[in-house]
């Protein structure tokens, strides 16, 4: 999706947002963003470049010095994250994303504990989505691969309905078959009507499946474009892709995800 001239308005928009964690140390130095409904964004750069504050100064997660988030219109910035929940942004962070203790579909009842009398419905709805995890209910997210508790994740996530969804980092720390079983899943969560932002540390996967593409840099926007100009831009593979500068040509031939 490439965002028409004339198009509605940003679902979500961030405008010159100012955070960090420490006292009088920004991480974020007047970060902007534009997410269109029903848009897969993806957010790369170098490590440090803020892209997982990006998301949690979303979230409600870090406080927003200045600068303003909203939704919809309605400024959220600084909202709990229980309140966003509620108003229909849902957050998969990279690491602990699951309850190692409890079972796969009580993990999934977690993800509803605000609207627990829509459980069946939503249940029905997230196993049409993720087969997998409905034929292996009952056993324990701890003892899952790091993949499968990705996908736990995601579900729980998705239990409230979002209508839009954060994911940090996806595929971190996955086998190259299962990164790309991510980047399909992701898709796929996106053409049902949920509008997605993603932070990756693989930009070249990420940059393959995203509409448009966000490049940060010391806490600022240092690119933006539809992920095909990013990915081929001259100055992005040389700055920000890393060993892709020099594999490019190589990687010509690979085949792309394909999304079912």
């Amino acid at each position: 999706m490439v965002v028409p001239t004339g198009s509605p308005a940003p679902v979500l928009q961030a405008t010159d947002l100012v955070a960090g964690y420490v006292p009088g140390v920004n991480i974020l130095n007047g970060c902007n963003l534009d997410v269109y409904p029903g848009e897969l964004i993806g957010i790369i750069g170098p490590n440090g470049a803020g892209k997982s504050t990006l998301l949690k100064a979303l979230f409600g997660l870090v406080s927003v010095r200045s600068g303003s988030v909203t939704l919809k219109g309605e400024d959220i910035t600084g909202f709990k994250a229980n309140r966003l929940v509620q108003a229909g942004v849902g957050f998969v962070p990279q690491n602990n994303n699951v309850f190692p203790s409890l079972t796969i579909e009580e993990n999934l009842q977690m993800g509803l504990y605000l609207r627990p009398r829509l459980l069946s419905e939503r249940l029905d709805a997230i196993f049409d989505l993720f087969p997998a995890l409905a034929d292996r209910r009952t056993q324990r997210a701890g003892s899952l691969s790091g993949g499968e508790r990705q996908s736990v994740a995601m579900a729980r996530a998705l239990m409230m309905d979002p209508s839009v969804l954060l994911l940090d980092e996806p595929s971190a720390g996955l086998s190259p078959v299962r990164q790309d079983e991510t980047f399909i899943r992701t898709r796929r969560i996106n053409k049902t009507g949920v509008t997605i932002v993603m932070v990756e540390q693989n930009a070249r996967r990420c940059l393959q499946i995203c509409d448009r593409g966000y490049v940060l840099d010391q806490g600022r926007n240092a690119y933006t474009g539809t992920g095909r100009e990013l990915a081929d831009d001259p100055k992005v593979i040389e700055l920000y892709l890393g060993t892709l500068a020099k594999d490019v040509d190589a990687e010509k031939d690979d085949k792309p995800v394909t999304i079912a």
